[in-house]
């Protein structure tokens, strides 16, 4: 595809699993145009393979009468988190579909490049939902956590250089870093990121990500990977991880194992994949992608369409909203 030639493109990006609420998707359903029917198109077909791996369904949770509590994912069974958020951001962007938008490219950082893979045919619905939540598995055999600090990752050499077992895991942009590490090694940084004067907020994850110490997770990864039907995206991925789209179906199984193991640098492959003008829309529920993605090329625009649907007070959820059935 030509990019000197084509109007504005619409971007969908998929993001992480720092900005996960289930509150936000469930405020969001009614006041969505289309969101409600794909949330329940899309978890018809994911609770099986909830079931199939003994953890609980969503489509409930997500569509019933009364939002969900604000911590229950929080004491779920590992794989629970990755499920709900593959399918709301496939939903997302299949509510988008069905209203006649069509992106003309994905935009994959970290498990975000699970539902972007399946929203662009690379993947079946369920064998993502099994991917998504094969990640969820794995990653919580590994302990710790990851900290975002308002630094360069070259600010933070030096520092990095005295701490072996915490490596850079994400650049959101430049001037925001996301490490990871074990918990004592971790807190340790973190301590020694403040006496440094750098501001330092542990995500909501209790586990390493994007750290070389998971790669007999990535290997266990990439052999379940592929051992499911995989197939050439329809529609261009750009992965963070890799830096470039994806090129064929030979490589989404490393690919995807990749996220693992190595970081997820966003502000080259916004470059390559972002210009000015084109919307770049977040399939989950938070905003932190899209204003990253700002921060690297801030004449592009954006929506985050869940995130804003559901703080918008003017929008109210309609009363008298149906109780779903276990689906």
């Amino acid at each position: 595809m030509n990019q000197s030639l084509a109007p504005p493109w619409i971007v969908h990006a998929f993001g992480g699993q720092g900005d996960l609420s289930l509150s936000a998707a469930w405020r969001a359903a009614d006041r969505l145009p289309g969101l409600r029917d794909a949330l329940a198109e899309v978890f018809t077909r994911v609770d099986p393979v909830a079931r199939e791996l003994g953890l609980p369904p969503l489509r409930t949770r997500l569509l019933g009468a009364e939002p969900p509590p604000a911590h229950w994912l929080a004491g779920q069974a590992p794989g629970t988190a990755q499920l709900a958020l593959f399918g709301i951001s496939l939903a997302v962007h299949r509510a988008r579909l069905a209203g006649g938008v069509r992106p003309a490219l994905l935009l994959a950082v970290s498990f975000g490049e699970i539902p972007a893979l399946t929203a662009a045919g690379g993947f079946s619905l369920p064998d993502g939902a099994r991917l998504a939540a094969r990640l969820g598995m794995l990653l919580h055999t590994a302990p710790g956590g990851l900290t975002m600090l308002a630094a360069s990752a070259d600010r933070l050499a030096e520092l990095l250089c005295q701490a072996p077992e915490v490596v850079v895991a994400c650049v959101n942009h430049a001037e925001e870093t996301v490490v990871s590490a074990p918990p004592g090694p971790l807190a340790a940084f973190e301590a020694a990121a403040r006496a440094a004067g750098l501001p330092a907020a542990r995500l909501q994850l209790p586990f390493i990500a994007h750290h070389p110490a998971l790669w007999r997770q990535a290997d266990t990864f990439e052999r379940f990977a592929m051992s499911l039907p995989h197939r050439p995206p329809v529609l261009p991925v750009h992965s963070a991880v890799a830096g470039r789209a994806y090129r064929g179906a030979a490589e989404l199984p490393r690919g995807l194992a990749d996220c693992l193991v190595r970081p997820a640098v966003l502000p080259p492959v916004v470059r390559a994949a972002v210009r000015p003008g084109d919307l770049v829309v977040e399939m989950g529920t938070g905003q932190a992608l899209a204003r990253a993605v700002l921060r690297t090329e801030p004449a592009a625009r954006a929506l985050t369409p869940v995130g804003d649907a559901a703080r918008r007070p003017d929008l109210p959820v309609p009363a008298g909203r149906p109780h779903e059935e276990h689906g």
